[in-house]
This record gives C-alpha cells, structure tokens and sequence, in this order.
C-alpha cells in the first residue's frame, strides 16, 4: 500500500521541516454524522490559519481505510491522523473503555469528568505506540433499540443484539441477548437480514441509519456515554513547523469543545427525529433500569478485577 503522508512541496526549510503537506485522514461515519462534520471543521480551520502549509482531506465512511484498521494504520503511519471509536481499543488496555462501562458515567457533566480522568492515562498509553490525542468528543448517552416495547431484562433473552465493542458484548451476553459485532454502516442490512433485532446506541446513530424502518420502539436508558477520538502519528506531528503546531493543537482544542456541543444538541434533535418518524419514544420502566445497572454493577466488578493499575487509577480519579 501505497504511503498516503504526501509532501506538497520538496524542498527543506532549514529547520529539517517540509514547506507543505498534504495529510490524508480516514474516519469511519459519513458526512452527515455531526462526528465527521466536526472533523471537516477542524481540517478547514488548520488549512486556512496554516495558510495551506497543512492541508488535511477528510475520507469519510471508512472509504479510505476500514474503521477497526484505522487505529493501526496511524501507529504504522500508513496514514498521519485518522478518528476512531476509542472503546474498541479496550482489548489492549481497560483504561480505554471505561467511558462504555454501563452506567460510570450517563451524563454529559459526568463524561466530561471522566474524560478529565481519562485523558492523561490515555495519552501516556498512545505515546508509547507513537501517538497523540488530539481530541475527543462524546456520542449523545446510548439508548434502547427493539422491535416493541421492553419492560424488563427478561425481554431481552434470545434476541440478537447488535455489539460495537467489547463491553457491549459482554452486557448483551449478560442481559441474555446473543451480541453480534456490526458497523455502523452495516446496520440495516443486519437487521433487514435477521442479523440483529436489538441495539442500544446513540439517537444520532438510529437517526442517521432511519432506525424506524426495522425497530419501533426506542427507550433512552442513558447507558453510557462513549467517546470517539482523533489522533495523529507523533513523527507526522514532529515533522511539522512550530507554528503549524500551534494552529494543530489550538484547532484541535476548538473542535473538541464544538464536538461536546454539537453532541448536546444532537441528543434532542435527534431523538425528535426517530419519534417524527414514527417511532415510540419511550421513558424506561424502573424495573428495566434496575436489571440494566444490576448488569452494569456486576461488570464494573469484573472490571476491577481486570483492569491495569492505570485504568484503575482513572476510575479512582473520577470517583474523587
């Protein structure tokens, strides 16, 4: 495969640095994902306050490079930045799915707290792959997706359940749901095929797949609230000029508050839009809560019992 870092401009400032450059950055939702269209902005901002000394292409939808490889090919500089859904690295370290652990943080105030907790460890475990953060903004808390109405746990024996990481797996597993592992973009051709029957995801997500042509009712059980984030290759960071730097990291603070906003927003517009179109909107009943946080207490303890001494130490930090 073909490196896709390209140098604009050949010639060498003394200081070791290329006059321009051209990054190509793979993310995995489309264009109408208020995810991507941060990312746009962001891209925009660098290219215009670097005065085209950094211009970033944004390949949408997992066109360029496939979501589960997009962390990978940051690390092997296939590409110099790319976003993913950080849970799905919780396989290689607990401190990175911690914002997906059902029910540690269901608001907007607590995620940003975790994320305070998080970041740090996160960017100390990202280092050491020759990365950096640059930011992350969060997906409106999940809610239930089904095909009529769930009153309990028990309603959700035996169905198949749509998975995107490791610990809604395992909380699917545990609620007695069959979780199958399906992209976004996969969505409804899984259900229209009988792969799935149920998900718990964000209004955005529903919204953006029109989640009221296979499922009917949606419950806002404010499960958790998980975080997708932007990093860049550190050698590709490194090699820019100190004040392309600047403009990177100051455009990376600005989309990361605009995200967490555009993330508020998208909660309730978007959860207008699935009940617009159809579907039951419905308040979770408390005994469907209380078996939802049983399932989350019983796996916060496997948790514990896991996780490394720094994933432990974000969830002392936050707890403080």
């Amino acid at each position: 495969m073909k490196h896709l870092i390209t140098l604009a401009c050949a010639a060498l400032l003394t200081g070791g640095h290329a006059v321009a450059a051209d990054w190509d950055m793979p993310t995995p939702y489309s264009d109408k994902t208020f995810h991507t269209a941060n990312i746009i902005e962001f891209a925009k901002e660098v290219s215009e306050k670097t005065d085209g000394k950094l211009n970033i292409t944004v390949h949408s939808a997992g066109s360029l490079i496939k979501h589960p490889e997009i962390k990978n090919a940051v690390r092997s500089q296939q590409v110099p930045i790319g976003e993913f859904f950080l849970s799905r690295l919780s396989n290689e370290d607990a401190a990175y799915g911690i914002d997906s652990q059902p029910f540690v943080a269901t608001s907007y105030e607590d995620a940003a707290k975790l994320w305070d907790s998080q970041k740090p460890v996160i960017t100390e475990l990202l280092a050491k792959q020759k990365m950096m953060p640059l930011f992350s903004v969060p997906w409106p808390p999940q809610g239930l997706y089904t095909k009529g109405e769930v009153s309990s746990v028990n309603d959700l024996k035996g169905l198949k359940f749509r998975a995107y990481n490791a610990s809604l797996e395992q909380f699917a597993a545990l609620a007695g749901a069959a979780p199958t592992q399906v992209e976004a973009a996969d969505i409804p051709q899984a259900f229209s095929t009988g792969q799935v029957e149920a998900m718990i995801t964000s209004p955005s997500t529903g919204a953006n797949t029109k989640a009221w042509d296979f499922v009917s009712h949606y419950s806002p059980i404010n499960a958790w609230v998980p975080k997708n984030i932007v990093v860049v290759s550190k050698s590709a960071f490194d090699s820019l000029d100190e004040d392309v730097k600047a403009v990177v990291l100051e455009a990376a603070a600005t989309a990361e508050v605009r995200g967490w906003e555009m993330s508020r927003e998208e909660t309730a517009t978007k959860t207008a839009e699935l009940a617009e179109n159809g579907m039951v909107v419905v308040e979770p009943s408390e005994a469907l809560l209380e078996g939802l946080k049983a399932i989350g207490s019983d796996m916060q303890a496997a948790w514990q019992e896991s996780a490394s001494d720094q994933a432990k130490s974000i969830a002392d930090a936050y707890q403080q």
